[in-house]
């Protein structure tokens, strides 16, 4: 998908960025594709909370249905996503100042975090590399050790 594509499908959803015509005069460029998928993400995780009702269970189960539908239930991409997703996660909750994050944030991040290269881990593992497992789990156990840190500290 092109930086122009994804442009569009902003336009169409009423959400496109405004872009200054003096640094963009041919319009969004392939280096502005991942700023602009970040812009449609944002798009679509709020649509997707909007429609959610608090309690609805129904209401998770479709989106999920719609999502397992497009990238299936167990597949490689899948958990690349969920990967992904995590360590978004993960830094959004620590925020852009580790030193004004709240200690609970902190632990949730870093916690997310640990998740996250558990999951990649597995991937690595599934892949039969051993230096990425290693690396992975090396991750997980240094986000888990800073976790353990922000909690011990707290109480």
């Amino acid at each position: 998908m092109s930086a122009d594509q994804i442009y569009r499908a902003l336009v169409a959803l009423g959400a496109e960025p405004v872009l200054d015509p003096e640094l963009w005069p041919q319009g969004p460029q392939d280096e502005d594709r991942r700023r602009l998928l970040g812009v449609l993400l944002a798009k679509v995780e709020l649509e997707i909370t909007a429609a959610m009702r608090l309690g609805h269970d129904q209401d998770e189960t479709e989106v999920l249905l719609g999502w397992t539908g497009q990238v299936g239930p167990d597949s490689d991409p899948s958990a690349n996503v969920l990967v992904n997703r995590l360590q978004r996660t993960g830094v959004q909750l620590m925020g852009l100042d580790e030193e004004e994050t709240p200690p609970g944030r902190a632990a949730s991040s870093m916690a997310v975090v640990v998740a996250a290269d558990t999951i990649g881990a597995h991937l690595h593992f599934q892949a039969g590399d051993v230096e990425g497992v290693r690396r992975a789990l090396g991750r997980a156990e240094g986000s888990a050790c800073k976790c353990y840190g922000v909690v011990t500290a707290v109480s």
